[in-house]
């Protein structure tokens, strides 16, 4: 069953968007209209105004993107593109922390992708593309992990797809592919929108704070373990903490049954919100599987999702049920801050 995304609301940089009202704020009564754009890559160009455009691809100056990024001077503060050409781009990629302001842009994630195969005990390592930098943008690029089973069958073992470690990273349109622990999303704020992502076990896990906007999350079943997976596994430890995963207006759905979360630490926090939830999901909804703390502070939460996964009556007690109140907060990019620093985004 599929579940169309709203028409997005689509908001300039902050600058573009602000309006008469006292303190330079947008007027309550003053709310962002539908428009009719679409966030596509012609225009995050057109806003992010980049002055310089690397290309790669055989026939360009860059065969690899790993060799784009490394042309990116250090300290670098204005937008630059990296244009990946259709087609496989092979090799590991890093943006290192000393390289800002990138606009990695694809010709779309069924079009354009960045494979590797890694595999191993620590996730950073193993992961095929990661961002350390801040202020980093990233259009229709698929990321694969092409790990082969016979590695991932050891439980130890890591094959992530993309580690996301910087402040003010952006993914539109753009696919996750991995055996397991698919996307790292480690620190920062961060904003999927439309996004594909695949896997099993945790496969959405981290420290992050990061709104996916649309979503469509596949599961995949897991041959290593009798354990049912989970979706997410969110590491927040202390409550004051502003780090959390919201899900809003998406689907799950795939092969096998999987939690929609895991407790890693005493305040995990990730929301479902509109969200269409599969039978995939177990009636539980969450776990507490290689936890022993106490569930006491975790906001692990569902509001307004539907389908056969969404049935409350088998839920685990310490989940909760959002009113409208309570999910108000997590239902707009206010939540990571996004009207200071997002090109264009939705709600």
């Amino acid at each position: 069953m599929d579940r169309p995304c709203l028409l997005p609301f689509l908001l300039l940089a902050a600058a573009a968007v602000l309006t008469s009202a006292p303190g330079g704020a947008l007027a309550k009564s003053k709310l962002a209209k539908k428009s009719d754009d679409i966030v596509n890559g012609p225009l995050l160009t057109d806003k992010l105004k980049a002055k310089r455009t690397l290309i790669v691809g055989p026939d360009e100056e860059f065969k690899t993107v790993q060799s784009a990024i490394d042309a990116v001077p250090a300290g670098n503060t204005e937008w630059i593109i990296v244009h990946l050409r259709s087609g496989v781009h092979n090799g590991k990629v890093v943006i290192p922390k000393d390289k800002p302001f990138i606009f990695v842009r694809g010709n779309g994630k069924g079009r354009t992708s960045i494979s590797h195969e890694s595999s191993s005990p620590d996730n950073a390592e193993s992961a095929a593309f990661t961002v350390n930098a801040d202020n980093v943008i990233v259009f229709g690029v698929s990321f694969r992990n092409t790990a082969r089973a016979g590695l991932v069958n050891n439980q130890e073992i890591r094959s992530v797809s993309a580690m996301v470690a910087g402040d003010k990273v952006a993914f539109y349109h753009c696919a996750f592919y991995s055996p397991h622990h698919t996307l790292f999303d480690s620190a920062g704020r961060h904003y999927y929108e439309s996004c594909y992502i695949q896997g099993n076990i945790d496969f959405i896990f981290g420290s992050g704070q990061s709104m996916f906007q649309c979503p469509e999350i596949f599961v995949k079943p897991d041959r290593r373990t009798e354990i049912l997976g989970s979706i997410t596994a969110h590491d927040r430890k202390v409550d004051d903490d502003t780090s959390g995963f919201v899900f809003l207006k998406g689907k799950v759905y795939g092969v096998g049954e999987v939690y929609l979360g895991r407790v890693t630490a005493p305040d995990s926090r990730v929301i479902f919100a509109d969200t269409y939830l599969s039978k995939t999901i177990n009636p539980a909804g969450w776990t507490t599987i290689g936890y022993t703390g106490s569930t006491d502070k975790v906001m692990l939460a569902e509001f307004n999702c539907t389908g056969p996964g969404s049935d409350a009556a088998k839920r685990v007690p310490w989940s909760r049920r959002f009113t409208l109140n309570e999910a108000t907060k997590y239902l707009t990019i206010d939540f990571i801050n996004g009207k200071e620093w997002l090109p264009a985004y939705y709600y």
